[in-house]
């Protein structure tokens, strides 16, 4: 998926061991490295599952370009929880030593010359309709000093919004198509099939439908629609619930007008209609958010090619899920780029505009 953006970068897809840094940068002075090393065994999403220490190992490898190429900035980014990286012993970290590695890691890189921090920042902060948080760490060796970058958005209620000195967070709410039907969930797979001409899954789990009840009950939104009323009923519609399966149980959904929370690696996104106000619930809709919607909740471009690799083989939706989830939001690397090497940035802009 990378290839078919960046068709001019040289792409490897194999064991990053067995990269060589100064082949691959043909002996050229390296400005910055990026590394974004494989989170999962680090993350409390995993929960209580065994992790593999060789996973949670493989930010080792910075160490290693950071000796044979030196760039001038090192940035890493992982998920909070990167900081408690330590033993393991039989599948399970050792308590008793959490961070004791990540923090022979991050001394052992500072033996090589290079300053280090280390912050965690939030996606929405800095434009990206997901309020996804993460654990970022810059280095550098060529004495100059580490920015920060100044968050470019902010609490549409807060002060710093009033006073036009930041932009409001957007919303996951422009992220959805609401034309895509969003199916009855007390309908059958094949009556959904017979009215919409789409597959899904019925009936829902329980846990699924607690979900849904508990989400309704917090996040509900009231829009009115009309309808014949009866008795002393009042109709209406509810658009939109955005129903969340991330974290624990307690984890149930969100207000569409805050940006989205974390995208996971898995279908675990959902979109619920109710039709009701206050009073009664009418019906209840329920439809998977689609790739394209998670990749814009992630801060991607409308163009960004998610459904095909370079050579034009098609990606099924689990695996466009999948890459959604385990992507960068863009405007968090724009940012510490910009903030850290605005010389490059420029020479690039310059670039562009030539072209």
């Amino acid at each position: 998926m990378y290839k078919a953006n960046f068709p001019d970068t040289k792409v490897y897809c194999e064991n990053i061991w067995e990269v060589d840094p100064v082949e691959a940068t043909q002996g050229r002075p390296v400005a910055l490295a990026w590394f974004s090393p494989d989170c999962t065994h680090f993350s409390k999403a995993k929960g209580g599952k065994p992790v593999d220490k060789n996973i949670r190992g493989l930010a080792w490898v910075v160490l290693k370009w950071a000796a044979k190429v030196r760039p001038r900035v090192i940035m890493l980014e992982n998920v909070e929880e990167f900081v408690t990286w330590g033993p393991v012993r039989k599948g399970r970290p050792v308590k008793s030593k959490k961070g004791q590695t990540f923090r022979l890691w991050k001394s052992q890189l500072e033996s090589l010359g290079y300053k280090v921090e280390h912050r965690e920042l939030v996606a929405c902060d800095y434009g990206a309709p997901t309020s996804r948080k993460r654990f970022f760490l810059i280095a550098r060796r060529d004495g100059r000093p580490i920015v920060w970058p100044e968050p470019t958005h902010g609490d549409p209620d807060g002060l710093m919004i009033r006073c036009g000195l930041l932009k409001p967070w957007r919303a996951a709410a422009e992220c959805i198509d609401w034309s895509i039907p969003c199916p009855s969930i007390f309908e059958s797979a094949a009556e959904i099939k017979a009215k919409y001409g789409i597959r899904v899954k019925r009936p829902l789990a329980k846990n699924t439908l607690r979900r849904i009840a508990r989400g309704i009950m917090k996040y509900a939104l009231i829009a009115p629609f009309l309808t014949k009323p009866t008795s002393s009923w009042h109709a209406g519609e509810v658009r939109a619930f955005l129903l969340t399966y991330y974290g624990n149980s307690d984890d149930i959904g969100q207000s569409l007008n805050e940006p989205l929370r974390t995208i996971t690696s898995k279908d675990r996104f959902g979109l619920v209609t109710v039709a009701g106000q206050d009073y009664r619930i009418v019906d209840i809709g329920m439809r998977m958010l689609t790739p394209r919607e998670l990749f814009l909740c992630q801060g991607f471009p409308e163009d960004y090619i998610i459904d095909r690799d370079y050579v034009g083989d098609q990606y099924p939706k689990e695996e466009q899920v999948a890459r959604c989830g385990n992507a960068v939001p863009p405007q968090f690397s724009e940012a510490l780029v910009r903030a850290n090497l605005p010389e490059l940035c420029k020479q690039e802009e310059a670039r562009l505009i030539s072209c």
